[in-house]
């Protein structure tokens, strides 16, 4: 019955489109994004790959994010519009599973003294991002090592006019009564507010500005809290950018630690190439999460002195203006302790990638 409410719906979103397209309405949009991956562990490729068995070397087709959505706006007054999104995850690999999967859909109003969207959207801490995720969306982006990239429903977002033609303030809360408590060893906490700020500046697609930098604050979002700084400069043909992050868990009373990335990109020819590096203590990425260690019944992963790192080198190629050939191989590693003290190593995942990503 969901599967087919959703389908229904996506019909009928298409449909309005298509009507909406003659009367300069709504606009449809959509991404295609196939890669074929061979990885050692397949603890960082994307969830729902088919016949993915974390610890399992092989090769497997990958589906980054493939989605389709409408969006648009219609004024209201003079200083008022509205405007709205609907976009859907296409899970076009996967062979279990909803076809389709709820992304960034909200309604909300544009005005003099901000925007304000009701529904589901990217927290503005991870919005706060910007453009330094280097391998975003892919098997490398850095939610494989960093905590708190959440798409949250059931909440409220606020973004200010630049102050000053400088500064952007922004704010996400989540509506308490929507939201499930955490729940440790079977027993469910007390649920606190949760709600993200985070304040820009600069331009993350360093065009209008050659510079985007970004503080943010996570409340309990995805059971931490967190703060982050965010910094990214082009110089000529290259791209610097570096992400700091403490985190700290609000489940588990797990004490704070950071996690760092560094990157750089260079134009050459059109040809991108990109250089990252990832380090983290707090264990909170997807490659912690998911990778095999020895004796993986026995032990539990309490996130004591954890160490993981993480290089990626890739490139990436706009053969049209709809069009990206890209590639990467990314290597993850690291240790823990557990609760008694005892030293694991995480099992060692290569991971080589390449794609190609339609846009309409």
């Amino acid at each position: 019955m969901k599967k087919t409410l959703i389908s229904a719906s996506v019909a009928t979103v298409l449909a309005a489109a298509s009507f909406g397209a003659l009367a300069d309405g709504p606009t449809l949009y959509g991404r295609l994004d196939l890669s074929v991956t061979n990885t050692d562990t397949g603890a960082t490729l994307q969830k729902g790959t088919n016949d993915l068995e974390y610890g399992k070397r092989g090769t497997y087709i990958e589906n980054n994010f493939s989605n389709l959505g409408v969006k648009g706006s219609e004024k209201l007054t003079d200083g008022v519009d509205i405007i709205y999104q609907m976009e859907f995850q296409v899970e076009n690999t996967s062979g279990t599973g909803d076809t389709f999967k709820a992304r960034n859909t909200y309604l909300g109003a544009k005005t003099n003294f901000g925007t304000f969207l009701v529904g589901r959207n990217d927290t503005v801490f991870k919005q706060a991002e910007g453009g330094v995720d280097a391998f975003g969306n892919t098997n490398a982006d850095i939610d494989r090592l960093v905590g708190g990239q959440v798409r949250s429903g059931d909440g409220v977002w606020y973004y200010s006019p630049k102050i000053a033609d400088l500064i952007t303030l922004n704010a996400t809360y989540l509506m308490e009564d929507n939201q499930d408590a955490p729940v440790v060893g079977g027993v469910e906490l007390e649920k606190d507010d949760m709600y993200a700020l985070s304040a820009t500046i600069g331009d993350k697609k360093l065009k209008a500005q050659n510079y985007y930098a970004a503080i943010a604050y996570n409340k309990g979002i995805g059971n931490i809290d967190a703060y982050r700084a965010v910094g990214q400069v082009k110089l000529g043909d290259f791209k610097i950018g570096g992400l700091f992050q403490n985190s700290e868990s609000i489940a588990d009373g797990a004490d704070d630690d950071n996690t760092y990335f560094v990157n750089v990109v260079y134009n050459l020819n059109g040809v991108n190439l990109k250089l990252q590096y990832g380090y983290d203590e707090a264990g909170f990425g997807n490659y912690f999460k998911n990778v095999p260690v020895d004796n993986i019944n026995t032990v539990n992963k309490i996130k004591n002195d954890v160490e993981v790192t993480n290089i990626t080198v890739g490139a990436d190629y706009r053969v049209a203006k709809s069009t990206l050939v890209y590639g990467h191989y990314a290597h993850y590693e690291g240790e823990f302790k557990d609760s008694s003290g005892a030293k694991f190593d995480l099992e060692d995942d290569n991971v080589f990638t390449v794609g190609v990503r339609y846009d309409f």
